[in-house]
């Protein structure tokens, strides 16, 4: 009879020491706290790139592998093509000629078109380019 009161207050003080200093932990989905999916294109997909100048001055695009740079008005949009589907990756080089700092904004209207807004940037110094890989991920630099 002692035996059973004895293991019966053993097991019932492990079992409350248990579950007294666990916390309970709650799975959440990562669309609850990663934020948005990242732009991603299909390796290969021929995409179309819209610049679109939401600032109040006049900015400089340039593409690089040996194009010029275009000025871009406020207010004014771009549309590039990627070309004949040899060049695997675009990179899109932008800045404002009096040195102010843009961010860019990108956005994905269909499935074949990568939008980029550039909005003036108060904070910190800026983004510099766009840069769409041959796996498909756009990145911001």
């Amino acid at each position: 009879m002692y035996k059973l009161i004895s293991a019966t207050l053993i097991a019932s003080t492990l079992f409350v020491a248990i579950v007294k200093s666990t916390q309970p932990v709650f799975a959440g989905t990562c669309a609850s706290k990663c934020g948005p999916r990242p732009i991603q294109f299909t390796p290969g997909q021929r995409v179309r790139l819209v610049v679109v100048n939401k600032t109040s001055r006049s900015i400089h695009l340039e593409k690089t592998h040996g194009n010029k740079p275009v000025s871009l008005q406020p207010g004014q949009k771009l549309q590039i093509e990627q070309g004949d589907g040899t060049e695997p990756n675009i990179s899109l080089v932008f800045w404002d000629e009096t040195g102010l700092a843009l961010k860019a904004n990108i956005v994905k209207p269909n499935f074949a078109t990568l939008q980029v807004e550039l909005h003036p940037e108060w904070r910190h110094k800026g983004d510099s380019a766009v840069y769409l890989d041959d796996d498909g991920q756009v990145k911001i630099l």
